[in-house]
């Protein structure tokens, strides 16, 4: 019988699936494992999706060795071996590169998240694999949008399907509508066995660890703040922004009401789906 924590999860993902048509007929899909407990849920829910989806696609689990010092690489090796994953592990020393270029007291991240990323596409191209998939969730997708709103004046979260900047690979989230909570909950009822993140991970200082204290703080006052905003990132009104390029797509002069925004909603959603790319 199916837990009702795992049941949730699977639901949710299975939805950002359908949304987003992330997992297509014949897809071979990289998942990045890094060891932590968002990307063992992710391998595990799609792991066990792949048996009764109505569509075939495979999975290659993919974990990249950074050269961090004392790496216990070999705890996710032996998770993967003893229960029959396709799995590869692949050596980079991206360590030494950043914390050569990164000044001590600075944040890792950027350069690091870069290099992984340039390292996962190769190896989608050397591994044929037709999508990669990450492990971010919900509240990621919510301190990235207050990130992006804060220190950088754009209104933009995270994309739950990404085409790569030279055309060639599609990155795919299907946690975004997950709670972090529900997959630390889950992780902790599958034991995984985590791997630390001793570059990152152990830097303190960070914005984007400010911002979740203070997403957390607002949730605890205010209980559901955090799903309220992954509702709202799915609820856009365009003609209530500012963004005058976006008012030029939409072929407006004024903002129309909310009683006749919806009434107007069959001439709007032509434009939503052109800017959307749908058109």
């Amino acid at each position: 019988m199916e837990r009702p924590l795992k049941k949730k999860l699977a639901r949710s993902m299975a939805r950002a699936l359908t949304d987003f048509s992330m997992i297509e007929e014949g897809d071979r899909v990289m998942v990045a494992v890094s060891g932590g407990k968002d990307s063992y849920s992710l391998h595990a829910l799609l792991a066990d999706l792949q048996k009764r989806a109505p569509v075939r696609f495979s999975l290659l689990a993919v974990n990249i060795d950074q050269g961090h010092p004392g790496y216990p690489g070999h705890i996710l090796q032996r998770y993967m071996d003893e229960r029959g994953f396709d799995f590869r592990m692949v050596r980079e020393d991206t360590y030494s590169i950043v914390t050569d270029k990164i000044p001590e007291g600075k944040t890792y991240c950027s350069l690091c998240s870069r290099l992984r990323r340039g390292i996962l596409y190769r190896l989608a191209t050397e591994l044929e694999c037709t999508k990669i998939a990450l492990g971010h969730h919900r509240d990621d997708a919510i301190v990235t949008l207050m990130l992006n709103l804060v220190f950088a004046g754009q209104l933009k979260a995270m994309p739950p399907k990404l085409l790569s900047d030279d055309g060639k690979h599609i990155v795919i989230r299907p946690l975004v509508y997950c709670a972090e909570d529900d997959l630390a909950a889950f992780a902790a009822e599958e034991a995984f066995p985590i791997l630390p993140c001793d570059l990152c991970g152990s830097q303190e200082n960070l914005q984007r660890k400010a911002i979740s204290r203070l997403l957390a703080d607002l949730d605890a006052r205010s209980p559901g703040a955090r799903a309220n905003m992954l509702a709202a990132l799915t609820n856009v009104r365009p003609t209530h922004l500012f963004d005058k390029d976006l008012w030029r797509a939409l072929g407006l002069h004024v903002a129309p009401s909310d009683d006749e925004a919806r009434a107007e909603a069959g001439n709007l959603l032509p434009a939503r789906a052109l800017l959307r790319g749908d058109a």
